[in-house]
C-alpha cells in the first residue's frame, strides 16, 4: 500500500502554566491562550484521566490512533508492530515554558508496571529550539537526597530548598538533552521545545505553589506521595555527568542513551529519509518532501512507514521523531 506524508493541524492543549505565544509564532497562528503552552502532535496518547483529550486527528477528522489501528502496518511498519503492536511507541510535543515550570519527575517502566498497569514509563528527552534571555533546564540533585527530607519540601512547598540542591544547566538553540525517569527538572521560562517522550502522562509534582493546579490533590498520580515519592531518583549527580545527558560525539541530537525510548536527528534539504513511522517539525526555512509537498517554518508532518523513503529539497532544518528501532527498545 502506498502512503504519503500527511501534514497535521495545530494542537494545543491548555495546562495550569503559561506559555503557548512562542508556539504560536512558530506555526504563524495567532496565539489565543496564553496558558495552552503545550502542542501534542501526532498524538496517539491522552492526557492522564482522560479517554480523549490529547488525541491528535487527521485533516479528515479520523482520530490518528484509529487510522493506525486499522492498517498498523502500513503505518508502522512489520518490525514494529512485532514489537508494539498498533502502538507508535512515542509521543511528540511542542512545548513552551512561558514561565519556569515547576519541579516534577516522571516514573520508569518499572514503577509504572507495578503501580499503574502502564507499560511505558515517561523517559523524555529535549531539543531546544529557541531561547529567551539566559534560558536554563534544572536537572537532578547535587547531592543525595533523604526521603525524609525530599518529603518534607514537597509538603512544605519549599521550592527555594529544591531548586537550590538541583543542577541549573544553561541551554542554546540546538541543544539536546535527554531527561531520564526518575530524574527530577524543571524547564525554565522563555524555552521553546520539541520535546520527545514515552507516550504517556505520567507526572509526579513535586512543586506547585503558585501555578494553577491542586497539586495535593492531583499531583501524585492518585497513589498518594507516600507511594508516588519512591520514583524520583534522589541520588547526587555530579556536574560533569550531566554531559552523559547531553548529544554525544556522533552528530546525532540526543546521546545513544535515549535510542530504547525513542530517536531524533536533524533533517534538511538533499537528504532522504528511510521508511519509518515518524513526526516531522520544521523549525526553519522553507523546503518541499518529494513532489511538490511544500513546507515551511512551524509545520508538522506524520511520516508513515508506507510512505517509502521521502525526499526532502530545499532549505528547510527539521528534527525527524521516530520511535525506538525495535533492535533498541527494552519495552
Amino acid at each position: 500500500m502506498t502512503m504519503k506524508p500527511i501534514r497535521l493541524d495545530p494542537h494545543q492543549l491548555h495546562r495550569f502554566y503559561a506559555g503557548g505565544p512562542a508556539i504560536a509564532a512558530l506555526r504563524g497562528i495567532p496565539s489565543t491562550d496564553d496558558h495552552a503552552p503545550e502542542d501534542w502532535v501526532g498524538s496517539t496518547t491522552t492526557l492522564f484521566g482522560h479517554e480523549r483529550l490529547g488525541l491528535s486527528s487527521l485533516p479528515d477528522g479520523t482520530l490518528l490512533r484509529d487510522a493506525i489501528t486499522a492498517e498498523p502496518q502500513a503505518w508502522l511498519g512489520p518490525e514494529h508492530c512485532q514489537r508494539f503492536g498498533a502502538d507508535p511507541a512515542l509521543l511528540v510535543k511542542l512545548l513552551d515554558a512561558g514561565q519556569r515550570l515547576p519541579v516534577h519527575c516522571h516514573p520508569d517502566r518499572d514503577f509504572a508496571r507495578r503501580h499503574l498497569d502502564c507499560r511505558y514509563g515517561k523517559t523524555e528527552a529535549w531539543v531546544i529550539v529557541e531561547t529567551r534571555g539566559d534560558a536554563v533546564v534544572w536537572l537532578g540533585f547535587t547531592r543525595d537526597v533523604e526521603a525524609h527530607e525530599l518529603a518534607g519540601w514537597v509538603d512544605r512547598q519549599d521550592s527555594d530548598a529544591m531548586l537550590a540542591t538541583m543542577h541549573s544547566l544553561p541551554v542554546r538553540p540546538g541543544d539536546g538533552v535527554l531527561v531520564p525517569a526518575g530524574l527530577p527538572h524543571a524547564i525554565g521560562e522563555g524555552v521553546l521545545v520539541v520535546e520527545l517522550q514515552e507516550p504517556t502522562d505520567l507526572s509526579v509534582l513535586l512543586e506547585w505553589d503558585g501555578f494553577e493546579v491542586d497539586g495535593r490533590a492531583d499531583g501524585h498520580l492518585g497513589l498518594g506521595f507516600d507511594v508516588a515519592l519512591e520514583c524520583v531518583d534522589r541520588s547526587g549527580r555530579a556536574p560533569e555527568a550531566l554531559e552523559d545527558l547531553r548529544a554525544g560525539d556522533g552528530g546525532g541530537l540526543l546521546p545513544a542513551a535515549a535510542d530504547p525510548f525513542f530517536r531524533a536527528e536533524r533533517v534538511a534539504g538533499g537528504t532522504t529519509l528511510e521508511p519509518g513511522f515518524s513526526i516531522l517539525v520544521v523549525i526553519d526555512g522553507e523546503g518541499a518532501l518529494d513532489d511538490g509537498f511544500a513546507l515551511r517554518r512551524g509545520d508538522t508532518v506524520v511520516l508513515p512507514y508506507a510512505a517509502g523513503g521521502v525526499a526532502v529539497s530545499g532549505g528547510l532544518t527539521a528534527v525527524r521523531c521516530r520511535p525506538p528501532g525495535p533492535e533498541d527498545d527494552d519495552a
